[in-house]
């Protein structure tokens, strides 16, 4: 009888060293890799796009729907400087994770997370678009978080 060369697996719990399941992806996996790279696009784009929100805001006040009652409630020039600054902020942070810049992780994540915030206190003003871009922030949020950024040093 030959003996395998491998320990036998026991039936606990796992390990840090043991392999992850199949249904999990790991943090190098084909899908967190791509997804940090959509996200770098989504950032830039989204960025680019919240620019133009906010220029459009700033310029005219018609632009936009008037909400009477809302907690949130801002003036639209304000929302325009919002999206305006934030727009700048995303577009650099986008560029810096498609080129790989270990900063931009981070603040990418605190970026998206705030830009998701802005957007669901924005919903009454532009609801489709808010929703979209909602939903574009959290999938940033799980690519930047699932893939593993390799240390420098």
């Amino acid at each position: 009888m030959s003996q395998s060369a491998s320990a036998p697996r026991s039936s606990g719990p796992s390990t840090p060293d043991s392999p992850r399941p199949p249904s999990a992806p790991g943090p190098d996996s084909p899908w967190a890799s791509s997804g940090v790279m959509f996200a770098g696009v989504v950032l830039l784009v989204d960025g680019i796009l919240a620019v133009v929100k906010g220029i459009a805001g700033i310029a005219s006040d018609a632009v936009y729907t008037r909400i009477s009652n809302y907690t949130f409630k801002f003036d639209i020039t304000a929302w325009g400087w919002i999206h305006l600054i934030l727009g700048v902020f995303l577009v650099l942070v986008g560029w810096g994770i498609l080129k790989g810049v270990a900063w931009a992780w981070g603040v990418g994540l605190a970026l998206a997370a705030l830009n998701l915030v802005a957007n669901f206190i924005w919903l009454p003003y532009q609801p489709l678009w808010a929703v979209i871009s909602i939903a574009l922030d959290t999938f940033v949020i799980w690519a930047l978080c699932a893939h593993r950024v390799k240390p420098v040093i």
